[in-house]
């Protein structure tokens, strides 16, 4: 065994920011009480920032919960940027970064689904459990096989749904929620989640089975960032960040469902299209 003689400060903390996000994550969501322990009513007017992470709403502790997963997704992404920058990438920082990446994309997005769809959960609480870990299993499969497959020169496409992504879609679903509360009346919103919470389950089995397949995803980061681009591909890329920072409670789940369900389609497409030639 060979010991660890020194670690690298600054990609250790972004690391371990990404897990302390993830942790919160949990803590968060744990806040949530039982279906039918509190009474789900208009959403309550937060002010100082004291209610707004102390808030007893569920909607609004959804929400908190899938921005912290947001938040640890920016950690995930800088910390490996920062240890290539500084050189001082090593074996330490990836075994950390998967273990933590297990905490705030497998264990956390799956706690925030079951807490999601509580009326799910008192007709199906077997069920919702039995996806939540298939959901939690997945990712730390996934996980597992980036490891051991994975070196320092793939960085442009990844083999089956990244963790992030995954959990995303799960976390973008719950700030959506909270915005519509917040947006439309009490009724068209309980429409919407009687719908939800029926739909989410399923689609979260999808998102999960994606993540252990060999359906090939971009790396999206990498592909807008890596290298020169012409002036007006600078200019459409600033104008996109504009509009999705203008509307991003709507055009972040969509953008998360886009990523995840086009590689999809288009690997699932080639693959009828190579078999019909096969059997012609």
């Amino acid at each position: 065994m060979k010991p660890v003689r020194a670690i690298a400060v600054l990609p250790t903390l972004f690391t371990l920011g990404n897990l302390v996000c993830g942790f919160f994550a949990i803590v968060v969501a744990s806040r949530i009480a039982k279906p039918g322990m509190v009474e789900m009513g208009p959403s309550p007017l937060l002010g100082s920032p004291r209610e707004l992470i102390a808030s007893i709403d569920p909607t609004h502790n959804l929400m908190l919960c899938g921005a912290l997963i947001f938040l640890a997704m920016l950690f995930d992404t800088f910390d490996g940027h920062v240890a290539r920058i500084t050189r001082t990438t090593s074996d330490f920082g990836g075994q950390l970064d998967s273990l933590c990446d297990v905490v705030s994309f497998g264990v956390a997005p799956a706690i925030l689904l079951v807490k999601m769809c509580p009326q799910f959960a008192s007709l199906h609480s077997e069920a919702i459990w039995a996806i939540a870990a298939l959901f939690t299993c997945c990712a730390v499969l996934r996980l597992a096989r980036f490891n051991v497959e994975t070196d320092e020169s793939d960085h442009g496409v990844f083999a089956g749904l990244p963790s992030p992504a995954a959990a995303a879609v799960i976390a973008s679903t719950a700030m959506l929620s909270y915005t519509l509360r917040k947006e439309i009346n009490y009724e068209s919103f309980a429409g919407y989640d009687y719908w939800l919470q029926r739909l989410l389950p399923l689609f979260a089995i999808a998102v999960a089975l994606l993540m252990v397949s060999r359906v090939p995803y971009p790396h999206a980061f990498t592909q807008i960032l890596r290298g020169k681009k012409s002036f007006s591909q600078v200019v459409a890329i600033v104008v996109a960040m504009m509009v999705l920072l203008t509307v991003r409670w709507y055009a972040i789940p969509i953008l998360c469902c886009l990523y995840t369900a086009i590689p999809a389609f288009r690997y699932a497409w080639a693959l009828a299209h190579s078999r019909k030639k096969q059997l012609s």
